[in-house]
């Protein structure tokens, strides 16, 4: 038999029996949160499976009520498996946990009512969004992965790219291009260990924790927790019901994440530009102008900036929504799920955009080189002076004023006569003054662990390719 559509049954409450009449429209349309979590149907069905199987296991239910109850929860999910957006909203139910139930009693008749024993949407809906965060979590990792293998992908063949580096937006130091590509990978490392740090916690079990006092009723919440893939069970049930911090910790680390996506997109939109010319984005993660014919706008890039401030809006505003608020659960907790879906929709549609635009990005070697100043290799002319045996210190001076007379002379430090460098510090008699000003030298000296030699470079990369 045809069932009926959801939109088109009249909604039940959960509550009610203490009230006269029903909530008013603007009630209802205030307190319904159904369009924002129906995203939680197949976890409320798999909670609730767990949930009707250990109801059979404490024999609280006959096995017969707990199979009726199994049987139509997969019913249910079928049904809810063909629902577009128009049907999502048409639903007039207060939320997913009345949907499910309403449906549930629509497939197997009064039985339905058994399945609320001992729970409440207090502990279900803790773990319904649990459950949906660990998952999140798990794509989450696997496409910041994806971004790190991006970055890997291009350093390996710009080991020997020589490119400035940058401190306060100057010019500072010669590195190689894949070292400036790594950097953005490490940082991206410690989001994927946050990820796993907060799955920990995000992976505790609230099932069986009841509205506030716990559960009257010999449920087996160590069954449940395996049963659902969780990690832990929770230890308290007043805490289990309005702890939220496991929300905050998810948008902390879609915050921090964001963040250094910001930074790696301010790099790449000023070295794509023609002032810097340093890379090139493809055409493919690139947009152009209405008016303006010419413009390569990175545009992928300026959207990944733009939305650090989103997630950090999301954070902060999550934060403010838990500081007020006594023990155990209250209406406020409604709110977190808006934050929480946000933040994972836009990283689910930020990070292979960012993925694909560094993939596919070629380097213009020789306008990096170029831009490579012999005053960068300042530092090398004074370290071959400490090897001479000056204090770092007075060889700080000494080159400082070097760098003072070729600014006079209006000339490249290169370019000062060797007699002016023997002037200000004899050692430099018999020094091979063209290799000092070698970048690649320069890189090749800096081969202690993390730094721009190619060896410290390939020791990264191989380090990488093993978290990765």
């Amino acid at each position: 038999m045809e069932q009926p559509d959801a939109g088109a049954v009249q909604s039940t409450r959960l509550w009610g029996g203490r009230f006269e009449g029903s909530p008013s429209v603007e009630m209802d349309r205030l307190n319904r949160s159904l369009p924002v979590d129906h995203r939680l149907w197949r976890e409320d069905i798999e909670g609730s499976l767990a949930w009707a199987t250990a109801l059979g296991r404490a024999e609280v239910l006959t096995e017969d009520e707990a199979s009726t109850l199994r049987e139509g929860l997969e019913q249910v999910a079928e049904r809810l498996r063909s629902f577009d957006s128009a049907r999502w909203h048409a639903a007039a139910d207060e939320d997913i946990h009345t949907l499910v139930e309403r449906l549930l009693r629509e497939q197997v008749g009064a039985v339905a009512g058994r399945l609320h024993t001992g729970r409440s949407r207090n502990d279900q809906v803790a773990t319904d969004t649990r459950l949906w965060a660990l998952r999140a979590l798990d794509r989450i990792d696997s496409l910041v992965r994806d971004l790190q293998a991006a970055l890997l992908s291009q350093a390996e063949p710009n080991v020997a790219t020589v490119m400035p580096s940058y401190t306060h937006l100057q010019r500072a130091q010669p590195i190689a291009a894949a070292h400036w590509l790594l950097s953005h990978a490490w940082a991206l490392s410690r989001d994927r260990e946050r990820i796993a740090g907060t799955r920990e916690r995000v992976g505790t079990l609230p099932l069986g924790s009841g509205a506030i006092a716990g559960c009257p009723f010999p449920i087996d919440r160590e069954f449940l927790r395996d049963e659902l893939g969780f990690l832990a069970v929770t230890q308290n049930s007043i805490d289990a019901v309005g702890d939220r911090d496991w929300v905050a910790e998810i948008l902390f680390v879609a915050s921090t994440l964001g963040v250094h996506l910001s930074r790696l997109a301010e790099d790449v939109i000023l070295f794509a530009s023609a002032e810097f010319g340093f890379v090139r984005l493809a055409d493919t993660y690139s947009t152009g102008s209405s008016l303006m014919p010419q413009k390569r706008n990175p545009d992928a890039m300026e959207l990944a900036r733009g939305k650090a401030g989103r997630f950090i809006g999301g954070l902060v505003g999550t934060l403010a929504l838990l500081k007020g608020l006594p023990t155990g659960y209250n209406k406020d907790l409604q709110e977190d799920k808006v934050a929480l879906f946000d933040a994972v929709d836009e990283l689910e549609t930020l990070l292979p955009a960012v993925a694909g635009s560094i993939s596919t990005m070629t380097f213009d070697v020789d306008r990096c080189a170029a831009a490579v100043d012999p005053a960068m290799l300042a530092t090398d002319l004074a370290d071959f002076l400490v090897r001479e045996g000056i204090p770092f210190r007075e060889a700080h001076e000494r080159i400082g004023r070097l760098v003072r007379a070729a600014e006079e002379l209006g000339c490249s430090l290169s370019e000062l006569p060797r007699d002016r460098f023997i002037e200000i510090s004899k050692e430099f008699a018999d020094a091979n003054l063209d290799g000092l000003f070698d970048p690649l030298q320069s890189l090749e000296a800096r081969s202690a662990p993390g730094g721009t030699a190619g060896v410290s470079v390939r020791a990264q990369m191989e380090a990488l390719k093993h978290l990765l």
